[in-house]
């Protein structure tokens, strides 16, 4: 990727950057802000730190994030460089921004403050600069009333779980904070962002454009509303927007990537070639064909993998995906003589395996698209330019490419709600919910899957089942989801 933005100290897109001023802030080994009140259990879980704002969330909590955030940030990387700061829409993202910001500075840093932005957005400025660290704020796919903090480090990538248990113990009175810290200071930095639009667009400008695409786009009230479609247009496409407005009331509300009815039906109404929902911080995307049908994951992972085979851009033709990749694309891929790994659900697992195996390629079924070739996390709009290129460039419709890849295998997600937060995470321990597992893996053998885990975003045990037979499919996620009901709910 093209970028002006290089890791050198002093200046950044022209501007000029000011040291942080060495002021002493009078806090000492024994820092200690105002009490909170933390669960027992771990505040980080599969994408950061997420709650109900008021709850888990509040400003208290946010400032102490953020100053530990920054003690450890600081220690890692051996020296005190800026860290970078974004948000989504939601009416509790200003609050915490400025708690965040709050404590970051009390920890002698320097907060590049990007405003309105999607996750992704965050992670590429990152690993760009000369920042040590960036911070989003968002919950993602959650509603309203929730919010998150990711935290990702100096190469972009999410946090690793051994700096994200020290910000914990920090937090936990378990971490101690030796010399002065010094005062940050806040800048706003939102001209930023068009560094990484200028990076989604370049590999594709060789490539030719999007000229003639019609393509409606779901922005769900969030971080992408402003991006998204200009990125598009410059491209040559004719955009029509959905929920395209920054509203923290109706964030997720029944639209972008977790309700696709609109967005089905303004495709068929408008005849477009595709259409695409992002989440509330564009770090993921599903897209509908030109029927209105519904494209995954699965299908997107297919797709391009299939083209970055034929282009021998992917090594040992693999693709990592999760526990979710339904068995029919995992046997159409190997068919295609590919290879396809599973991990547990988590963007953050697949970047691991990623980086463990080589891997250029990976993602989850919900929309969570991972390509090194142009990019290091999860990008909704990254993904959407792409999967667009390539349909462009395939001379046929999405849906033909669609008709031409495979058939799923019957599969059923049901999830159920399970507030007490020790009981969700601790469900592996009821007797009765795994003894009716094993009864369903025995019964099924090989023509079919079965996966319950605690979702680590949302109050919600998710039971997944997924068989050759739709009638079994049906009759064991029934029989699943009652005994979790009756056992943990």
């Amino acid at each position: 990727m093209v970028s002006s933005i290089t890791r050198t100290q002093g200046n950044i897109r022209g501007l000029s950057v000011t040291e942080s001023h060495s002021c002493e802030t009078g806090l000492d080994e024994n820092l200690a802000f105002s009490l909170i009140s933390l669960p027992s259990t771990p505040l980080f879980g599969t994408d950061g730190i997420r709650g109900k704002v008021g709850e888990l969330l509040n400003a208290p909590l946010a400032l102490q994030i953020g100053f530990w955030t920054g003690v450890v940030l600081r220690n890692h990387a051996g020296e005190t460089r800026p860290v970078i700061l974004g948000q989504d829409s939601r009416n509790s993202s200003d609050m915490l921004a400025m708690a965040l910001s709050a404590g970051l500075t009390a920890a002698g840093i320097e907060v590049w403050y990007l405003g309105l932005c999607p996750t992704p957005c965050v992670a590429y400025l990152t690993s760009m600069s000369e920042a040590i660290g960036g911070v989003m704020i968002s919950a993602s796919h959650n509603p309203p009333e929730d919010n998150g903090i990711k935290v990702f480090g100096a190469d972009g990538a999410k946090l690793p779980q051994a700096l994200q248990a020290e910000i914990e113990a920090g937090l936990r009175g378990k971490l101690a904070v030796t010399g002065g810290m010094g005062c940050g200071r806040h800048y706003s930095r939102p001209q930023l962002v068009e560094d990484y639009s200028q990076a989604l667009k370049q590999p594709l400008q060789n490539n030719g454009n999007l000229q003639g695409m019609k393509i409606v786009l779901d922005l769900a009230w969030g971080a992408a509303v402003g991006l998204a479609p200009q990125v598009l247009m410059e491209m040559g496409a004719e955009v029509i927007c959905l929920h395209n407005a920054a509203d923290g009331d109706r964030i997720n509300v029944e639209c972008g990537s977790t309700h696709l009815d609109i967005l089905q039906a303004a495709v068929k109404e408008h005849h477009a070639d595709v259409g695409f929902a992002f989440d509330g911080d564009a770090d993921r995307v599903l897209a509908v064909d030109n029927t209105g049908r519904q494209i995954n994951g699965d299908y997107i992972l297919y797709l391009w993998g299939r083209q970055l085979q034929q282009q021998q851009q992917l090594p040992d033709n693999l693709i990592v995906s999760t526990v979710m990749a339904n068995l029919g694309f995992e046997r159409a891929w190997q068919q295609q003589g590919g290879k396809l790994i599973r991990t547990a659900v988590g963007d953050q697992y697949v970047q691991a395996e990623m980086l463990r195996t080589g891997g250029m390629l990976g993602g989850e079924q919900s929309g969570h698209i991972l390509c090194r070739h142009y990019g290091f996390t999860g990008d909704g709009l990254l993904t959407a330019l792409h999967i667009a290129n390539l349909v462009k460039q395939s001379g046929v419709s999405l849906s033909e490419l669609v008709d031409q890849s495979f058939q799923t295998y019957p599969q059923l997600l049901k999830n159920v709600r399970v507030v007490d937060r020790d009981r969700r995470l601790g469900w592996k321990d009821c007797q009765p919910v795994q003894d009716a597992i094993a009864l369903a893996e025995a019964a099924m053998g090989d023509t079919g899957r079965i996966l319950v885990r605690a979702s680590g975003t949302e109050p919600v045990i998710r039971v997944m089942v997924e068989a050759a037979d739709a009638e079994l499919t049906q009759h064991w996620t029934n029989e699943l989801v009652a005994k979790v009901q009756q056992h943990l709910a």
